[in-house]
């Protein structure tokens, strides 16, 4: 055997013993997740098998004692079971009320939609962004679209991922703790996730159909396809009545974990401790936009007669993953609620580049008027 060989083969060794190594730590930080998941179950905690995850995976990153990656190619199979249990509540009368109320729901959207632009100019002047990042900061979409358009228009996306991190966890943990605070603490008796039996045949049934239209989505295009494909799909399904069973309680648990710890991953004590002021500005946009966004819904459902709980998980900046899940553990309406979200994808997804795109043409020509003066 030749010394080349003979260090080919200890490089291979090395590489099998490191993807060992990180498959290991990866193995125990979702097992951690999945413990921290079950006792803020115990304690009747909002959304446990996702805030606990996100709450302890964000502690563990920030300390950065756990050298560990969380891949993001794990995410779409969260994406896809939450996308198939809210597509399969489209039942033909949920659709009937969706149309019923739709000026209710575009309405709430635009509402949505002009509190984030105000805001948005108010962190680009008190941050170190330009309002093109201000705005993409602080529009409700994932925070890889968001990095995405960034990208494309030219502009660092670092502070956008930063600040959509944030949206999504503010979102997550403090809407339904403050509809808990105003309607008071459940009981902690409620039934507890098990294990059940599996229908094997319907299950791979339902997953084949969530990926696919995974697949079927990415190759149209259309943005955000790892929940928009599977929720399409199913809900026309469900719509005509021919819905499938849903995934299991347990699966769907293990969904919401893995989309936790994902999420929770994303935070890093260097962001934390380098960019202070944009923490600080970034939190305060987030709570201003909560906190109008919350006033406007309030005022649509005074208005429009309907429950202030469903226009506010409808109006609220987060993802519509994150807001499903939601309504889904207050016992709301969620096909309704995902509804109110899907709109304002549809309204704000293609209109967000060419509106950062004028952005940052004015900005440009301010800028040169401003050199030349």
């Amino acid at each position: 055997m030749t010394k080349e060989t003979g260090t080919a083969g200890q490089d291979r060794h090395t590489r099998r013993t490191s993807n060992l190594q990180d498959f290991l730590r990866l193995l125990l930080l979702f097992t951690i997740s999945g413990i921290a998941g079950w006792i803020f179950e115990r304690l009747g905690s909002p959304l446990p098998w996702m805030i606990g995850p996100l709450v302890v995976t964000a502690l563990i990153f920030i300390w950065g004692g756990f050298p560990v990656t969380v891949p993001i190619r794990i995410r779409p199979f969260g994406q896809m079971v939450v996308a198939c249990q809210v597509g399969l509540t489209f039942s033909p009368a949920a659709l009937a009320l969706l149309l019923e109320l739709a000026p209710v729901i575009v309405g709430s959207a635009l509402m949505s939609g002009l509190c984030i632009f105000g805001i948005a100019t108010l962190l680009s002047r008190f941050s170190a962004m330009s309002l093109a990042q201000a705005f993409l900061a602080s529009v409700p979409t994932s925070p890889v679209e968001a990095a995405s358009m960034a990208v494309k228009a030219g502009v660092d996306p670092m502070p956008v991922v930063f600040s959509h991190t944030l949206r999504l966890s503010a979102v997550v943990i403090l809407v339904p703790f403050a509809m808990y605070a105003i309607d008071g603490w459940p009981e902690a008796g409620r039934v507890p996730v098990t294990f059940t039996p599996i229908d094997i045949p319907g299950f791979l049934l339902l997953a084949a159909i969530g990926f696919l239209s995974i697949f079927a989505f990415r190759l149209a295009r259309i943005p955000n396809p790892n929940f928009l494909g599977p929720l399409t799909i199913t809900a026309a399904l469900a719509a005509t009545g021919y819905g499938l069973e849903p995934f299991p309680p347990m699966i769907l648990a293990l969904a919401q974990i893995i989309l936790g710890t994902w999420l929770g991953s994303t935070f890093r004590r260097e962001i934390l401790t380098s960019a202070g002021r944009l923490t600080l500005t970034c939190t305060i946009s987030i709570m201003l936009v909560l906190v109008s966004c919350s006033a406007g819904a309030i005022l649509i459902a005074f208005v429009a007669g309907l429950d202030w709980r469903i226009l506010i998980l409808g109006s609220a900046p987060g993802g519509v993953v994150e807001m499903a899940l939601t309504a889904k553990f207050l016992g709301q309406n969620v096909a309704l609620i995902t509804a109110f979200h899907l709109t304002r994808i549809f309204i704000f997804m293609p209109n967000i580049p060419w509106i950062v795109a004028l952005i940052s043409r004015h900005e440009k020509r301010s800028r040169m008027q401003g050199g030349k003066s």
